[in-house]
């Protein structure tokens, strides 16, 4: 099962600069993420959904080389990208998989202007190796799946009151 964590930062940067060591974490097999999504609220009020996964451009762009190939047997291989395109972006659009939208916008509202929170999906993690590479950003934790015992240390850690410590 995977577990949830949204952490609040001051602006869209610092998250940003979170998920790209979150991401480098994962190629370094410390960390198996599902999804990495960053939400800020603009200055205007706007709340923005920054994704790392597109289905639908990744759906779009299988469904157009598919239609392409099959369209080149028919002779008409633009019509067949077309369609493909068009089918594999609609199926793309259907199979969004990690944090579901809706709640990351509503969450996004309860942000101050100018803020940001990084909210991921995580499969699987070895805390010892995470939470020394995240501490120096802080953070404050505004929603998790975790146990009461894990979500306290997180907190503590990124408050800078704890040292990272293996979990149990």
């Amino acid at each position: 099962m995977s577990d949830l964590i949204a952490v609040a930062y001051p602006d869209k940067e610092t998250a940003e600069t979170v998920r790209q060591r979150l991401l480098q974490l994962t190629v370094e097999r410390a960390l198996e993420l599902e999804d990495a999504v960053i939400v800020d609220r603009e200055e205007d009020g706007k709340v923005k959904l920054h994704q790392i996964h597109r289905p639908a451009a990744t759906g779009a762009a299988g469904g157009a080389l598919w239609g392409g190939l099959i369209g080149l047997l028919f002779l008409a291989p633009l019509l067949g990208m077309a369609v493909g395109a068009a089918a594999g972006a609609t199926s793309g659009a259907f199979l969004d998989v990690g944090v579901n939208n809706q709640f990351m916008k509503d969450l996004g509202e309860k942000l101050p202007r100018g803020g940001a929170a990084l909210i991921v999906l995580i499969r699987n993690a070895t805390p010892d190796k995470v939470l020394p590479q995240i501490t120096q950003y802080g953070g404050d934790v505004i929603q998790t799946s975790l146990d009461d015992e894990s979500e306290a240390r997180l907190r503590e850690v990124l408050d800078g009151q704890g040292a990272p410590a293996p979990a149990a």
